[in-house]
């Protein structure tokens, strides 16, 4: 009895069943609010705690990565479209392409199988408790997902500069359209 229990909730998925706004505007306004408050406020209101226990300091640097992650986001997408243009380039003029050292080469295919397996996992996840249709969605969402945090992190910054420099903190609202109920296709 005690293994089928185990095995069961071993093979169970927390799941987070909220909406998020369903636009891209209201989108970053959200995320916007959540990275003012989570990242940028928390930081200067309640610093990073008086005792350096490892956990304490593990959630607040996962709190407030958002900054940086997004930063390091930005970077992997120039990254990206520039050496997709310079692949297009030395294509067009019949010219070889850098070669790249077998130390970078193995960073980017590990690089790229870690985010793989990463996708893999969001889809399989959220297939598991929305359906494979959800699933196969999550993955070019994850995409829409980074886009979103790159814009809120803009948003977020300029209303953070201006709370620091005296102007009274606002509460963004965002509306949320409620479904009827959540689908559930597979």
């Amino acid at each position: 009895e005690f293994r089928r229990v185990l095995f069961r909730s071993w093979r169970a998925l927390i799941a987070t069943r909220a909406y998020f706004p369903d636009r891209v505007a209201t989108a970053v306004v959200q995320k916007a609010r959540w990275m003012i408050g989570i990242s940028l406020a928390g930081w200067d209101r309640t610093g990073w705690g008086g005792r350096w226990r490892v956990s304490e300091l593990w959630m607040r640097l996962r709190d407030r990565r958002a900054p940086l992650a997004v930063i390091a986001l930005a970077l992997g997408y120039a990254a990206l479209v520039a050496t997709a243009a310079s692949a297009i380039g030395h294509a067009w003029r019949a010219t070889a392409a850098p070669v790249y050292g077998p130390g970078l080469r193995w960073l980017l295919v590990a690089n790229a199988l870690l985010l793989a397996w990463r996708l893999a996992m969001r889809a399989w996840a959220t297939g598991e408790v929305y359906g494979w249709v959800e699933g196969a969605r999550a993955v070019p969402r994850a995409v829409v997902g980074n886009i979103v945090a790159m814009l809120a992190a803009r948003r977020a910054l300029v209303r953070y500069v201006k709370m620091l420099r005296g102007a009274p903190a606002t509460w963004d609202k965002t509306a949320h359209r409620f479904p009827d109920a959540i689908p559930h296709d597979g």
